[in-house]
C-alpha cells in the first residue's frame, strides 16, 4: 500500500466515524420530537443510566487492584475519592470523570511508577 492509499484509507475511515457520530447523535431528535411525550422506559432510562454507567466505571476501575502489593491501591482509592469528591460539589459528570481519569493517570505515570 503507498502512502496516498494509506492516507486516503484513513480519511476515509475518519469521514465514515463522524457521519456514524452525527447520525447517531441526530436520531433520536427525529424519534422523540419537543412536542412528542417521551415512552416511560426511555424516562426511566434517563434517571438511572448516569448511575449506572458510574457503577460500571467504579467495577472497571478496581477490577486488577492489588492492595496486599506496592502501591497497595492508592492511585485507585485517591483518584476516587477525587472523581466522588468533584461529584458531590458539582452535582455534574463530566468533570468528575475527566479529572478522576486525569489524577488516576498522573499517580500511575508519574508518582507510582
Amino acid at each position: 500500500m503507498t502512502n496516498s492509499a494509506g492516507t486516503t484509507h484513513s480519511v476515509l475511515i475518519v469521514l465514515v466515524c463522524a457521519f456514524v457520530t452525527l447520525c447517531t447523535r441526530a436520531v433520536p431528535f427525529v424519534l422523540f420530537p419537543e412536542k412528542k411525550e417521551l415512552p416511560r422506559a426511555l424516562k426511566y432510562l434517563g434517571r438511572v443510566l448516569q448511575g449506572a454507567a458510574m457503577g460500571m466505571l467504579a467495577v472497571y476501575c478496581f477490577r486488577n487492584t492489588a492492595v496486599l502489593s506496592a502501591p497497595y491501591g492508592l492511585p485507585e482509592a485517591i483518584a476516587s475519592l477525587v472523581t466522588v469528591g468533584l461529584y458531590l460539589w458539582r452535582k455534574s459528570i463530566l468533570l468528575p470523570v475527566a479529572a478522576g481519569t486525569a489524577v488516576y493517570m498522573a499517580l500511575v505515570q508519574c508518582i507510582f511508577t
